[in-house]
């Protein structure tokens, strides 16, 4: 398996976006995830795991509200395994904050 952004997404301002999806008969590994702050004022975020894309709850957050300085950014470093139909959903308080997420597909 070879590393690759798995998907890349600025959403819209406290917008629920999907980053990702599991594609049909794949498996994958999300090795890292990239948040960066594009603007001059600070900012939060969430991150949640949707197993066979459910509807969003409050358990599959694995971050959430987490404040990001201004023109800052964070690598999550993971390991995440994702099944078939999985969704990485994610949502921050501005429309300048930036996802990126790194990973392998099998």
């Amino acid at each position: 398996m070879a590393k690759k952004v798995l998907g890349q997404v600025n959403p819209s301002a406290t917008t629920a976006t999907t980053l990702y999806t599991v594609p049909s008969a794949k498996s994958t590994v999300v090795s890292t995830l990239v948040v960066a702050n594009l603007a001059s004022t600070a900012a939060t975020y969430r991150i949640a795991i949707r197993p066979a894309g459910a509807a969003l709850a409050a358990n599959q957050y694995i971050a959430y509200d987490v404040a990001l300085s201004a023109n800052d950014s964070t690598a999550l470093t993971l390991g995440i395994t994702l099944a078939t139909t999985d969704v990485i959903t994610v949502y921050a308080s501005s429309a300048n904050v930036n996802f990126t997420a790194f990973g392998d597909e099998s």
